[in-house]
């Protein structure tokens, strides 16, 4: 992995003399999501310069798990694998919290929804590991001060450890978090709420003094039972879970009018005096294995382009509740790296780049909806809200409902609004994990997906099909298989594992080539190759 804090390319400091260095893409924020879109970009053949304000990765404790529709979109480019390996803690049952009740999933055999305990900490070690061998420089102790834009670049003006510089890109992207300056300077609105909620999480191990009953509530000598769950005061909510046999959750919530920077590391004492104000009493805490504490904002980017400038994660959208950011910011980055690494690659069809906005702020309003929901849920504290929160349990207790709400949590419920002229159903959606047969070996569609290209999948041998598709040979891996559950006579897969176009069962010929034709051309070009000319080649 190439790390530095200064880099060669540039001078400053005490010389005083700046000297522009280039980049195809500069990403601003090296969290998650930057790591990821810097990770997608590489596949890609484009060649990104990740910048980090921060000298040292952080070391606060935020996301404790990853979950949703990322963890099938990291199995697709070969990546789960690590982190299911880097897991340290038994993976919890699938039961959610969601707006002060829960989603119980755990009597179910497939599970709509997945969460795996991996710290975010860890998750960027993991990351920064991936863009090293894919080449990626990033410069820790580098921060953006201005930026400005035309037609053809970006420049950024960088104060760096040697002083100051600046950068002419292609594009940059503002991967700085919720108070990101890139969206700032860019000029883009971010509006919504902020809630005068104080959330803190402290997980310990069991104390001595306290007995586990068989259903998880705990017994407290001079206390009595703490129930699994929340409770409800004059003062706050206090929740309690056990993920696992050695491990005890606590949390709290209270209002209060002072912005508390969630950065900021917090005490075990802090977190007892908040317990004691919410409960009137105290609760037996064990060995601290996490502390940390949180607001909740509920905020959405107006646009997530400003011209050669965009936003993803934090920067675009902050969600009122957890489970949700994570998995949404890094869907954002492999929505975005593959598109603008078409412009730069000179196919990019018109509006491509746009659609990044087009699809992604429909998914971060989706995200905030269901997030905005869980407030209504957990901020009442009349009769009538507690009514409504019984009323959702019990409807959450029918499997149908509850898999509708996972959906919800997971981002399985988005399906881009693309064009669909044969109306077919799979069009827009997240393509399944097919297990698929060549003349030679099983497969997946999961193992044609780990180089980030875009992939034709003839399940039915259609020859019409790819005949139109030789055309974009350069671009679009043609893959002639078979499937014992054929839901198409054939799917284009874009980078992002979304299902551009898909030919019905039995689809008349001309229909289904004059369908991929468009498809092909509307989201990866004109085509590069003559018919006659890709048969030469032997297509």
């Amino acid at each position: 992995m190439r790390e530095q804090s200064s880099a060669n390319g540039y001078e400053g400091g005490a010389t005083g003399q700046r000297r522009a260095v280039e980049a195809e893409v500069l990403i601003v924020g090296a969290g998650p999501t930057g790591l990821m879109l810097a990770a997608e970009l590489s596949l890609a053949g484009v060649r990104p310069l990740l910048l980090e304000k921060y000298p040292q990765p952080r070391t606060t404790q935020k996301a404790q798990g990853l979950g949703g529709q990322i963890l099938q979109l990291l199995h697709y480019r070969g990546l789960l694998a690590r982190v299911e390996a880097a897991v340290t803690a038994p993976e919890p049952p699938p039961r959610y919290p969601f707006g002060g009740v829960y989603v119980d999933l755990t009597g179910m055999i497939d599970p709509p929804l997945r969460g795996v305990p991996l710290p975010q900490t860890r998750l960027e070690e993991l990351l920064v590991d991936r863009v090293g061998e894919l080449g990626v420089d990033i410069r820790r102790g580098h921060e953006v001060v201005g930026v400005r834009q035309d037609d053809t670049s970006v420049t950024a003006e960088v104060s760096g450890p040697d002083g100051p510089y600046r950068i002419t890109a292609r594009y940059l992207v503002g991967c700085d978090g919720g108070r990101s300056r890139i969206r700032e300077m860019a000029g883009i609105a971010f509006t919504g709420t902020t809630y005068p909620e104080v959330n803190r999480i402290c997980q310990v191990t069991v104390p001595d003094s306290v007995t586990r009953l068989g259903n998880g509530d705990l017994e407290v000598p001079g206390m009595g039972r703490i129930t699994t769950g929340f409770t409800r005061t004059a003062h706050g909510v206090f929740g309690y879970g056990s993920p696992t046999p050695e491990m005890l959750m606590f949390s709290t919530t209270e209002d209060e009018p002072t912005d508390i920077a969630d950065d900021e590391p917090m005490s075990l004492a802090e977190f007892r005096d908040s317990v004691r104000r919410v409960l009137g009493t105290d609760v037996p805490l064990g060995e601290p294995l996490r502390l940390a504490r949180f607001t909740f904002k509920d905020r959405h980017a107006e646009t997530y382009r400003a011209g050669r400038i965009l936003v993803a994660g934090d920067a675009a959208h902050l969600l009122p509740a957890t489970g949700s950011g994570l998995n949404t910011g890094l869907l954002d980055a492999v929505n975005l790296g593959w598109k603008l690494a078409a412009d730069i690659h000179g196919w990019a069809p018109p509006g491509l780049i746009d659609s990044y906005h087009e699809e992604r702020h429909y998914a971060g309003a989706r995200a905030l909806r269901q997030t905005r929901a869980q407030v209504a849920l957990r901020r009442g504290l009349d009769p009538a809200a507690d009514a409504l929160r019984d009323v959702v349990s019990e409807l959450l207790a029918d499997e149908q409902s509850a898999r509708r709400v996972a959906g919800f949590i997971a981002g399985t419920d988005v399906r881009y609004d693309l064009p669909n002229p044969n109306h077919h159903p799979l069009t827009g959606t997240f393509a399944p994990d097919l297990a698929l047969r060549t003349d030679r070996d099983a497969i997946t569609v999961a193992d044609l997906l780990h180089s980030a290209r875009p992939v034709l999948l003839d399940l039915a041998d259609r020859a019409e099909v790819r005949e139109v598709a030789r055309e974009w040979r350069d671009r679009v891996d043609i893959r002639t298989v078979t499937t014992d559950d054929l839901p198409a006579d054939a799917l284009l897969i874009r980078p992002d594992a979304h299902i551009a176009w898909a030919a019905a069962v039995g689809e008349p010929a001309d229909i289904a080539a004059d369908g991929l034709r468009a498809a092909l051309t509307g989201w990866f070009g004109a085509p590069s190759e003559s018919p006659a000319l890709a048969a030469e080649h032997g297509a």
